[in-house]
C-alpha cells in the first residue's frame, strides 16, 4: 500500500520478533500458494494474490 503520509508507529519494548529470513519467507509464500490452490472461496484467492505480492519482493534464489 502507498501513502503520501509519514508512517507513525512504537514497536512493543520487549520481546521483539526477528525478522524472516528469505528461506522463512519463501516457504511462506509456498504455503499461501498452496492454500489458494486447496480453498476455492474469495479466500483462497487473496491467499494466491498475497503470495504473488510477497514473491516479487523476495531476492532471487
Amino acid at each position: 500500500m502507498e501513502t503520501s503520509e509519514p508512517v507513525t508507529g512504537d514497536y512493543p519494548p520487549v520481546p521483539r520478533l526477528p525478522l524472516l529470513t528469505a528461506a522463512e519467507a519463501r516457504e511462506a509464500v509456498r504455503h499461501l500458494f498452496l492454500l489458494e490452490q486447496l480453498d476455492l472461496s474469495p479466500r483462497g484467492a487473496a491467499a494466491g494474490q498475497l503470495a504473488s505480492e510477497l514473491a516479487r519482493r523476495l531476492p532471487a534464489e
